[in-house]
């Protein structure tokens, strides 16, 4: 069944009226210049923004796939995660630089309010970058629909993946399913 969306949701508005709902921002990327993957979500959810972290959610499986796929020791701290990201030379970045967005779900996220990142800039500093991956059918959507067109030619044929989202949302596709379908982050290049 097809979630309604509210004209005041649509338009940016909270339901208490004309109060504006708080526009959310993303953090900046993991990554380095060595960079071969890029992993892209969309923004990040409710418990990220609150921990300042990628994929802080206890429910997420980013990190237990991730982890599991590049051999990445679990326990470790949230900046150690990252460092093993980057040493494996993968970046972790989302799609969009700030939304509007009442809550965590990438459905909720209004249209009119999408400010995608700097991608050109990114991917000039980043020249290694050989494939991109998405985490979830969202970040797809968006790069596709936001960020590809205004791409120069010379980005535009990298190779892009989506892969199953890791957000507790996705309920319906298993861990197991998950995890062999997030083998694809391995290196190819």
């Amino acid at each position: 069944m097809a979630r309604n969306k509210s004209r005041t949701a649509m338009s940016g508005f909270s339901e208490r009226g004309c109060e504006p709902m708080p526009q959310v921002r993303s953090f900046p990327p993991v990554s380095d210049k060595q960079a071969t993957r890029l992993i892209l979500g969309s923004m990040p959810g409710k418990a990220s923004l609150i921990a300042n972290r990628y994929y802080a959610h206890p429910r997420n499986h980013f990190w237990r796939i991730t982890g599991s796929i590049l051999n990445i020791r679990s326990g470790l701290s949230y900046g150690e995660r990252c460092a093993e990201l980057v040493r494996r030379r993968v970046a972790l970045w989302d799609v969009l630089s700030a939304c509007t967005r009442p809550g965590s779900l990438d459905s909720d996220i209004i249209e009119a309010s999408i400010i995608p990142n700097d991608f050109e800039t990114f991917l000039q500093a980043h020249r290694g970058i050989k494939a991109i991956y998405f985490n979830g059918a969202a970040a797809e959507k968006i790069y596709r629909r936001h960020v590809l067109p205004r791409l120069g030619a010379e980005f535009t044929g990298i190779p892009l993946t989506r892969l199953p989202s890791t957000s507790p949302a996705n309920a319906s596709v298993s861990l197991e399913v998950k995890m062999e379908r997030w083998k694809l982050i391995r290196e190819q290049v």
